[in-house]
């Protein structure tokens, strides 16, 4: 079955009375969805030819997915005083300086199942 069917079979699942039981096999569907997204294969929306954006339906459903399947969890830093929770399933994206992507200090952070393009600057106030 492909990634677009178990996505959506969970999603059905889900609205069939049986939410918030997810098993290991729909959290490891998600993880693959992130894989995916990473590495820009799957995307959120695209862009047509004639410029409109359209919105890959399946995909929503997956993030949604995650943040139900996901449990809160403590993503601060080790020592720090000001503390961040967030769900486990979205964690911060590891990055490194082989991406070539510009994170500048004051900036935001990027999500695990996101796809950065080489090249991008991300900052909280590009002006």
């Amino acid at each position: 079955m492909q990634l677009r069917e178990q996505i959506e079979a969970i999603a059905a699942r889900q609205t069939l009375g049986k939410v918030g039981q997810f098993t290991p096999d729909d959290r490891a569907v998600f993880d693959e969805l992130k894989r995916a997204l990473n590495r820009g294969e799957v995307r959120a929306a695209e862009k047509t030819e004639s410029g409109k954006w359209l919105v890959n339906s399946w995909v929503k459903q997956g993030l949604l997915l995650g943040f139900r399947m996901g449990e809160i969890a403590d993503v601060s830093e080790a020592g720090e005083v000001f503390k961040f929770f967030d769900k486990d399933t979205f964690p911060m994206r590891p990055t490194t300086i082989e991406d070539n992507v510009r994170i500048v200090p004051g900036g935001s952070t990027i999500r695990d199942g996101v796809y950065i393009a080489s090249g991008v600057v991300v900052c909280r106030r590009c002006l």
